[in-house]
């Protein structure tokens, strides 16, 4: 059943699917004098959870404040939809406003992908699909709010200083991970201890995962200073999808990192994805890619989602949502 949408007098909502994929667009009503800036949305909630619903706010916030065209995801779920289904839906979806953007008022060569925590990922994983496309305008930017960009490390400083963080723990994170990509949950303790990541790939993936790649600042709460040398056959076997680029976009070549367009990022400092923030803007920044940081050193995972929510709003979730508004309308 399609759920009422409140009305609002600014803005023209409308659910609708693009190739299949459930889709609600926000359409600014005032008129545009040229195309407008598309954002596409991806909602966060661990491949699990969230909503097109549960984000309706924050989507609308960025139309009008943006005054963008907001498309927002409703890609399928885990556990009854692993890897890649949220992956195709979300590049499905987006390939598909791409070639309509001007039937919205958008201009095509102006749009925005974006996305919070598994959103993130998905933002990065959709924006690295899309090199490939030749047939197809290239994003303005791409926009992630602390996002999950790697699976193979999860003793990285963020991780072990904020393993016991509310609202996403270390395990719980790794719960997610391992649910989305259909891996055995039996085995949860030997991914967190990295047993699923061959001896010679960590070394490969050092060069970017490596404590070196984190400025100082980020590690004087303490980390774990343990060298994981150990490895599994079977539980690689069972997780080898974590080191897909598409899983992991973080472990992306060079040659596609160095094609990603402008980029957003926002970290949390009491966040374990935090350190996948920062490692990403190191990977794109040594390619050239703009990345322009914000760090909500208050924050914690989630913040955005608290930005209007009565007696739970935060005024640093307010700040990062208008900071966000800020880079869209700046673009």
């Amino acid at each position: 059943m399609v759920p009422r949408l409140g009305d609002d007098p600014k803005l023209f909502i409308k659910n609708l699917h693009f190739d299949g994929i459930p889709v609600r667009v926000y359409q600014p009503r005032a008129p545009s004098a040229g195309g407008r800036k598309g954002v596409m949305f991806f909602h966060g909630g661990g491949w699990m959870f969230g909503s097109i619903d549960s984000y309706d706010g924050l989507c609308r916030y960025i139309s009008k404040e943006a005054e963008s065209v907001v498309v927002s995801v409703g890609y399928r779920l885990a556990p009854e939809h692993r890897y890649p289904a949220a992956f195709e839906d979300c590049l499905t979806a987006t390939i598909h406003f791409l070639q309509t953007a001007e039937e919205y008022g958008v201009d095509a060569s102006s749009v925005i992908i974006s996305g919070d925590s598994a959103g993130g990922n998905l933002t990065a994983a959709v924006c690295q699909a899309l090199v490939e496309r030749t047939d197809l305008p290239k994003p303005l930017a791409q926009v992630l709010i602390y996002p999950a960009v790697q699976a193979v490390d999860f003793h990285l400083p963020s991780y072990t200083q904020n393993r016991a963080v509310p609202i996403l723990y270390r395990e719980r994170a790794a719960f997610y991970m391992i649910n989305y990509m259909d891996g055995d949950l039996y085995m949860m303790e030997d991914v967190l201890n990295g047993d699923h990541v061959p001896v010679e790939m960590k070394m490969k993936f050092k060069k970017w995962l490596g404590a070196e790649n984190i400025p100082d600042e980020f590690k004087v709460r303490g980390r774990d200073l343990r060298v994981m040398t150990s490895h599994s056959e079977d539980v690689y076997e069972a997780h080898k999808k974590a080191l897909e680029p598409y899983f992991s976009p973080l472990l992306a070549e060079d040659s596609v990192i160095s094609q990603q367009p402008k980029t957003y990022i926002l970290t949390c400092e009491f966040d374990v994805l935090r350190d996948d923030g920062i490692l990403y803007k190191k990977r794109l920044e040594d390619r050239g890619i703009p990345v322009t940081w914000y760090h909500v050193k208050d924050g914690f995972h989630g913040i955005v989602s608290f930005f209007d929510s009565g007696r739970l709003s935060f005024e640093s979730g307010k700040l990062a949502v208008d900071n966000i508004v800020s880079f869209i309308n700046g673009i």
